[in-house]
């Protein structure tokens, strides 16, 4: 079992950053992959990013070139820098972790908003 919690959302004005983490718990070897998806009301829950144990990241096109995952304390934590924030970027961020056997986990999420 997993445990995931999100920290790090915010109300940021365009252009502005934030950095989001994730911190994962309980029996966190069996992941190899974590990432980050949103929930917007306009476009339901949206892929962000992953990024496996091995260091290779994936980015949805609307996102990559301004956000950066990472991997932190021996994989225990991802981080999502968000830079150049656009209103179209608000929503729940959540964070999943994929485990050996094929389970996803969930975190609860945290709220960005972007708004001036």
């Amino acid at each position: 079992q997993v445990r995931l919690v999100e920290s790090g959302g915010g109300l940021v004005e365009p252009g502005e950053s934030l950095r989001l983490s994730c911190i994962a718990s309980g029996n966190p070897i069996d992941i190899h992959t974590m990432g980050w998806y949103r929930q917007t009301p306009g476009l339901g829950r949206e892929f962000v990013a992953t990024i496996t144990t091995g260091g290779n990241a994936n980015y949805a096109n609307s996102v990559k070139g301004r956000f950066i995952i990472s991997l932190e304390n021996d994989g225990n934590t991802v981080i999502l820098q968000m830079n150049r924030l656009k209103s179209e970027d608000a929503g729940v961020y959540s964070c999943t972790a994929d485990a050996i056997g094929g389970r996803t986990y969930w975190g609860p999420g945290t709220l960005v908003t972007v708004s001036s």
